[in-house]
């Protein structure tokens, strides 16, 4: 028997709209707040530094309704131990985006009140956010937990609660021995072909990066035997019985860490040489070549070098339209029929409000999985993979 509860509340028909998506639709007045998670000071400290920031807010033009909610968001805390970083997207005195990340911010703390949201700071974490799904199975069931990287809680829990009606292997000798062994042997097999069900569906569901199986070691045999091959194939398997009193907490952890450093990699990779291939047919490249390719939705992935971003998106030098309809976003004269211009921003939010907005993927890649040469401002034009 599965038993579960997903956190996520973002279901519904494949073309509705996320939370984020609508917020970039739709220009009107938007407080963006990027900071610091709550620390390790004394509660004083602490009240003393959202205080600052609501001064800050307040000298970005934040109305006091959108202050407000920041205040109670922010009081309220995330439980995430420090450092951590946090990210809202308030208008009109309601919260439409907070998200927390484990580890410290990527980049300056962003205070602003525009007409659209700024977004760079949050696709920065999600670049380094992928869903995966940690495993942990032993012969009587076994729990699944659907995470994200730099998340707090999981996104999804499920619980496979198979059948005890077996003893362990450790009885006398004889006939009777073994037919104890062959009936809980059964028992098992049965008890993880449960679990591999619930792994395939949230596999199908979820389709995480990768999946993470640790546990009893017959256990994970039985269920490895009983997987099809695109879930075998996802799989990370951790020497560990982590489910058995004092178990190691800390073997999976590590699995997950190389793991995302690993699969990142190798997607940026397969990303790059997807776009290379055919002499360069399928890549756009430098902000010119991308635009037209966002005004044409053909941009299936944008890769963004964290060394080109602007220190502070205020004062940023170079701008782009970003427009209320498609094709979202434009440079230099509108195209006939195009939407009407909104709002200056910054190239790179630019660039990555129209990618969000014509279903593309947006990564931020920082230098250590940035282009190894870069320009000579110090960092690689942006490059886009096209659909076709």
């Amino acid at each position: 028997m599965m038993t579960g509860a997903a956190r996520d509340g973002t279901a519904g028909a494949p073309d509705a709209r996320s939370p984020l998506q609508e917020a970039l639709a739709s220009p009107g007045a938007w407080t963006t707040v990027y900071t610091d998670g709550a620390g390790d000071t004394p509660a004083g400290s602490e009240a003393t530094k959202r205080g600052s920031l609501m001064d800050g807010l307040a000298q970005a033009g934040a109305p006091e309704a959108d202050r407000e909610a920041v205040a109670t968001a922010l009081r309220a805390g995330s439980g995430v131990a420090s450092p951590s970083a946090r990210y809202l997207l308030v208008s009109g005195g309601s919260i439409a985006v907070d998200e927390h990340f484990a580890g410290p911010r990527r980049g300056q703390d962003v205070l602003t009140h525009a007409a659209l949201p700024f977004v760079i700071p949050l696709l920065r974490h999600r670049t380094y956010a992928p869903r995966y799904l940690v495993v942990e199975t032993s012969r009587d069931g076994a729990e699944l937990r659907l995470e994200r990287a730099a998340g707090t809680e999981s996104e999804q829990t499920a619980r496979v609660e198979g059948s005890t009606d077996a003893l362990p292997k450790v009885q006398a000798g004889g006939w009777s021995h073994a037919r104890w062994q062959r009936h809980s042997e059964e028992v098992w097999k049965h008890n993880q072909a449960e679990v591999a069900g619930s792994l395939e569906r949230l596999v199908r569901d979820a389709r995480p990066a990768f999946v993470v199986l640790a546990g009893d070691l017959r256990a994970r045999q039985l269920l490895r035997e009983r997987l099809p091959a695109d879930c075998t194939d996802l799989l990370i398997e951790v020497d560990a019985h982590t489910r058995a009193d004092g178990a190691d907490p800390g073997a999976v952890d590590r699995a997950v860490s190389e793991a995302l450093d690993l699969g990142l990699q190798r997607e940026i990779d397969e990303v790059s040489a997807a776009a290379d291939a055919g002499g360069g047919e399928r890549r756009a490249r430098g902000v010119a070549a991308v635009v037209e390719a966002l005004q044409q939705a053909r941009v299936a992935e944008l890769m963004l070098d964290a060394r080109t971003l602007e220190a502070d998106p205020r004062m940023a030098a170079e701008t782009l339209g970003a427009l209320d309809a498609e094709p979202w976003i434009r440079d230099g004269a509108p195209a006939l029929g195009a939407g009407r211009e909104v709002a200056r921003l910054p190239v790179a939010e630019a660039l990555a409000r129209a990618a969000i907005l014509t279903g593309a993927r947006v990564r931020i890649l920082e230098p250590a999985l940035a282009p190894e040469e870069p320009m000579p401002d110090g960092g690689s034009p942006p490059t886009a993979l096209l659909r076709w």
